[in-house]
């Protein structure tokens, strides 16, 4: 028998808290880690990607009280047994389990000494759960006197809820403005920029209060660059790296106006032919710097950096001339 899975869902809108505090679902652990989120400005939201080859924790342990993890086992116990047409090995399975904690290496649960310790389950994210990573933590529950430290990678910690935070940050759609706006001309430079009021910082703050442990944390989304892929070789980009930095303030790029058609705009982009019948698919990609901070660790400390973009569809006619 193993510990089933963590419940992982995405944050609210606008400062939502996460359902996510429930004991159990059927016969599964489910986290007691609670999410809220920062609203992000528009309509479109999507996950962050992160930078290299990290990713958050797919699993984890998490502490129970005696009695949290007494009444989970008793009710597996009796769901197992009880359900009509259930396979007997399922019911052998279930009751080698339950005679461990109740009757065997433990007594009844160790409910006689429920203020002296907690005992640790290992949970998953339900939305990772058929990934490898997330079958990493099998160990059986196992019990943990107050003021020890658990003898498992990926316990719960303030660090290991910022990780989980961070896979739960929903940034807003990378869909840049652009003069021309959807149809520009071969040769003409495109002035690119995002509005300030929608690219701002983003948090998730993940806490867990439960069997003793009170712990937080807050991760944190800042916009640092756009990046700019013209979805064509044939193309310049301004500047010629397709980095546009953020501003002093938090816009990226600069708005088009009436008298700069000679000039070189910031952030941009110079096609050099047509694209036909058909759209070059412009992918604008913006860089976000991650930190967190929460209980013992009041400063800023880094995360890797994350990414979130996608592709929008720009025409570009060849300039017509008129012979007379």
């Amino acid at each position: 028998m193993t510990s089933g899975a963590a419940e992982a869902k995405g944050p609210g809108a606008s400062e939502a808290e996460v359902d996510t505090s429930g004991m159990r679902s059927g016969s599964d652990l489910v986290s007691m880690i609670r999410y809220t989120s920062t609203t992000t400005g528009g309509k479109g939201k999507g996950n962050v990607t992160p930078v290299g080859n990290w990713t958050p924790p797919a699993c984890w342990y998490e502490p129970r009280s005696a009695e949290e993890f007494s009444k989970y086992v008793e009710n597996m116990y009796d769901e197992t047994v009880n359900a009509p047409g259930q396979h007997s090995y399922a019911k052998s399975a279930v009751g080698m389990f339950r005679n461990e904690y109740k009757d065997g290496k433990y007594k009844n649960y160790n409910l006689d000494k429920k203020d002296e310790g907690n005992w640790w389950v290992a949970v998953r994210d339900e939305d990772r759960w058929t990934e490898p990573e997330a079958q990493l933590c099998d160990k059986q529950p196992f019990w943990v006197e107050n003021g020890a430290t658990p003898p498992v990678e990926n316990a719960v910690t303030p660090q290991v809820l910022a990780e989980l935070a961070y896979n739960r940050i929903q940034l807003p759609t990378t869909e840049v403005t652009l003069a021309p706006e959807a149809t520009t001309k071969v040769n003409l430079p495109t002035w690119a920029w995002l509005d300030k009021a929608r690219f701002k910082e983003v948090s998730v703050t993940a806490a867990l209060n439960v069997g003793g442990l009170n712990i937080q944390a807050t991760t944190t989304a800042k916009p640092v660059s756009l990046k700019l892929e013209p979805g064509t070789p044939d193309a310049e980009t301004y500047p010629a790296s397709g980095e546009c930095t953020i501003n002093d303030d938090g816009s990226i790029g600069e708005p088009y106006a009436k008298g700069k058609a000679n000039q070189t705009p910031p952030c941009g982009i110079r096609y050099l032919r047509s694209s036909g019948d058909g759209t070059f698919k412009l992918q604008a990609t913006v860089t976000w710097d991650i930190t967190w901070t929460g209980t013992g660790n009041p400063n800023p400390t880094q995360l890797p950096n994350g990414t979130f973009g996608n592709a929008q569809n720009v025409t570009v006619q060849e300039i017509q001339s008129v012979n007379r």
